[in-house]
């Protein structure tokens, strides 16, 4: 038997303030849209921004239905609309914010395993990492440079 260790880079800032200004905007692209989530069930807004290379910055918010599991997390929203709007630009980061009716989330809260396949799936398609950047409400800002790095032994077109 062999044991082989995966690591990977967090970027750990402690705050918003400590982005660089190009990260700060789309930060804060993120936080104004989670007014526009739709979760009258958890009370759980999720908001994704995504900056293009084409310099576009394009938000997605989650959306839930009382069917569970129909509802659409936001990374989903943004991607889908950032692949109609801009079908051949690739995507350079997502930055990602919460916002729950209960109480203040004061930590980064990751993508689920669905987006990161989402996010993986654009990554493979344009050959280029998407950096993504995670903030909840207030508090530490966490950044990776790829979604390899949260999604470690993925799967892939490239696996087909």
């Amino acid at each position: 038997m062999i044991e082989r260790e995966l690591k990977f880079t967090l970027r750990v800032f402690a705050n918003k303030n400590e982005l660089s200004k190009e990260d700060g905007i789309l930060l804060d692209t993120a936080k104004n849209a989670i007014k526009d989530a739709y979760a009258p069930y958890s009370k759980f807004r999720v908001a994704a921004a995504v900056l293009l290379e084409n310099g576009k910055i394009i938000t997605g918010t989650n959306q839930e239905n009382a069917a569970f599991p129909v509802g659409i997390c936001a990374e989903g929203t943004a991607l889908s609309a950032c692949s109609a709007l801009y079908p051949d630009v690739a995507m350079k980061k997502i930055a990602i914010t919460i916002k729950s009716g209960t109480h203040v989330v004061t930590h980064p809260v990751a993508p689920c395993g669905v987006c990161r396949q989402r996010l993986l799936e654009y990554e493979t398609r344009f050959n280029t990492n998407i950096e993504i950047i995670l903030m909840g409400e207030e508090g530490e800002v966490y950044a990776v440079n790829s979604v390899r790095d949260i999604l470690p032994l993925s799967f892939s077109n490239t696996d087909l």
